[in-house]
């Protein structure tokens, strides 16, 4: 056991070290300007990547947000358990994603896929749609080729296919974005809200 532990820890290390900085610069900046011009951001994601869509939500739309003169719109599409159900049931699992985009998202908006496999139907149906209809693109994947990763505009990879060890970094990459507005809001120079 005590090996096995060791080795993992060194193998999560290993996966938090391979975090591509410039990538998350650059999410940061795609989030400031988000923020600036007041748009959208829709987080999306299934099991484990659902719970971090729905934590990113919480920590940028709270978190960081207390810090600043103007507020994140940020939403987890993963949180209407009963509008994800219905959807599920009358449409299909692919559905549940691409539909709340269709009644909420704006061109310039932001839509931000989280998918260890990268693979996902309903989070490629989704970041498909966003493409499509001219919002900024977001895809936090594992390390194996994928269809998200060709869709995105931005891609925060992990080289790894263990996923304990990629869902803990996307969440990495998550906190990072949102502390970097919680620990320098100065970052943001957002003007204050209406």
């Amino acid at each position: 056991m005590t090996d096995w532990i060791s080795e993992y820890l060194r193998a999560q290390a290993a996966a938090h070290r391979a975090i591509p900085v410039e990538a998350v610069v650059r999410f940061v900046g795609l989030l400031r300007e988000a923020l600036q011009a007041d748009r959208q951001i829709f987080v999306f994601g299934n099991g484990g990547s659902a719970a971090n869509a729905a934590h990113f939500a919480t920590d940028l739309g709270k978190g960081a947000s207390d810090r600043l003169p103007r507020r994140f719109r940020v939403m987890a599409l993963t949180d209407n358990v009963s509008w994800l159900t219905a959807l599920a049931n009358d449409y299909s699992y692919e559905e549940v994603f691409v539909r709340p985009l269709q009644n909420f998202a704006r061109a310039g908006d932001v839509a931000i896929g989280i998918s260890v496999s990268g693979n996902s139907p309903n989070c490629v149906r989704a970041l498909a749609w966003a493409r499509e209809h001219g919002l900024r693109t977001v895809a936090l994947v594992g390390g194996r080729p994928c269809r998200m990763a060709e869709l995105a505009e931005l891609v925060l990879s992990v080289p790894d296919t263990h996923y304990g060890r990629v869902e803990d970094a996307h969440m990495t990459f998550l906190h990072l974005a949102c502390y970097a507005f919680m620990e320098h809001p100065e970052w943001a120079e957002v003007a204050p809200s209406r």
